[in-house]
């Protein structure tokens, strides 16, 4: 039985980290969000331009990613930000207060001066980060982590080294009752099928197929056509040269474990096992989306060395060749080059991916961790209002 210690929740969830941080739900108020958590060290802040002025359906993802972020395991406390007595900061804050999460929400209007905003925002911070020093790490299981799965600045070697030992990594996740969440539905393109095929039932590979398709169909609607489009220019210098082989070098992340379920932007998983999220390509926005789906830990497969990290998750970087690993060491924790090498098997590599990530789970700082590399952004679906 593999363990770690993290932070048990007043909701069960368990988490590997325990920040404190301040989020706004209204794109104007990202300089009050640096600014207010910087009256009170540790604190992070958590910034994203949506919450105003979108349509329907992008409301209602960017509450659901702002909830999963304010109220994720890893988070202590959430100072939220908001305009006027009816900005969504109240209906973020209501819900997960039912959910026994700790958070606040401030409201910039005409009849609060900012100092006093200021002041309330940095007493209520400084109690929440006292409380999370009080806070003590348990013992939990594997089974009860969700990884991330994602890449970004794939190269010709992504699916000969990293990928498949993330697969391997995965599969043996999985196996151990825990759970992992491929993302980037924009990588399955050319490779689809096959997710379909290893899904656990006709109706899961059903709905996998219909996300692939409808992300295909809205892109067509611009004018644009994905398939002709990929591999990307930087792809292509890495030694990428058909979005076939792209997609069947991204799909190899998630091993070959069953598809049990396939699920939306920012949304939790309700089973266990192999997962899908629907999330774009572009890899602040997918690790967004999963982590406010409740993954505790990211693993991102790199051949160009991307340093994208988030505020709330630690995400361990993997590098896909030898080369990128000896350039970027700063930025990445395993180098998966060695199986080119012939140091190391792809099985190997999957067991030091393992073996990373609890020691991430106990405590052990990430490389975008330390270099405090805390992207965030939210998929938007359609153009502002």
């Amino acid at each position: 039985m593999k363990t770690f210690k993290g932070y048990r929740r007043a909701n069960g969830n368990i988490g590997v980290r325990n920040h404190v941080i301040v989020i706004n739900t209204a794109g104007e108020l990202s300089s009050f969000t640096k600014k207010i958590a910087q009256l009170v060290p540790g604190v992070i802040p958590v910034i994203q331009q949506g919450g105003e002025s979108q349509y329907e359906e992008d409301l209602k993802q960017t509450v659901r990613t702002l909830i999963g972020t304010a109220g994720h395991p890893n988070v202590s406390a959430a100072l939220l930000l908001g305009i006027g007595e009816n900005s969504i900061a109240n209906e973020v804050k209501e819900y997960l207060q039912e959910q026994n999460h700790h958070v606040e929400a401030l409201h910039f209007n005409k009849s609060t001066s900012i100092a006093t905003l200021l002041k309330e925002g940095k007493d209520w911070l400084e109690k929440a980060v006292k409380k999370s020093k009080a806070e003590k790490r348990v013992t939990a299981d594997v089974s009860e982590l969700i990884v991330g799965l994602n890449c970004g600045g794939s190269d010709a070697w992504s699916g000969i080294t990293a990928n498949p030992a993330i697969g391997s990594f995965s599969d043996a996740i999985v196996n151990d009752g825990g759970t992992s969440v491929l993302a980037e539905t924009t990588e399955a393109i050319g490779a689809e099928h096959i997710l379909a095929n290893q899904a656990i039932n006709a109706e899961v590979g059903q709905e996998f197929l219909k996300i692939v398709n409808d992300y295909e169909a809205r892109i067509r609607e611009t004018g644009e056509d994905i398939r002709s489009a990929n591999p990307s220019p930087g792809n292509m210098t890495g030694g990428l040269t058909t979005l076939e082989e792209k997609s069947l070098g991204c799909i190899k992340k998630g091993g070959s474990s069953p598809l049990r379920e396939v699920i939306g932007y920012a949304e939790s998983p309700t089973e266990k096992g192999f997962i899908f999220m629907d999330t774009p390509g572009y890899d602040v926005e997918s690790v967004s989306g999963l982590t406010a789906g409740g993954a505790q830990i990211v693993l991102f497969s790199t051949g160009k060395g991307s340093p994208t990290g988030s505020p709330i998750a630690p995400v361990i970087k993997i590098g896909t060749n030898p080369q990128v690993y000896k350039m970027m060491q700063e930025h990445i924790d395993v180098d998966a080059g060695k199986i080119i090498e012939g140091l190391n098997t792809i099985d190997e590599i999957g067991e030091e991916i393992y073996q990373k990530l609890i020691e991430t789970a106990d405590g052990s700082i990430t490389a975008s961790e330390k270099h405090k590399n805390q992207e965030f952004a939210i998929w938007r679906l359609a153009e502002t209002i």
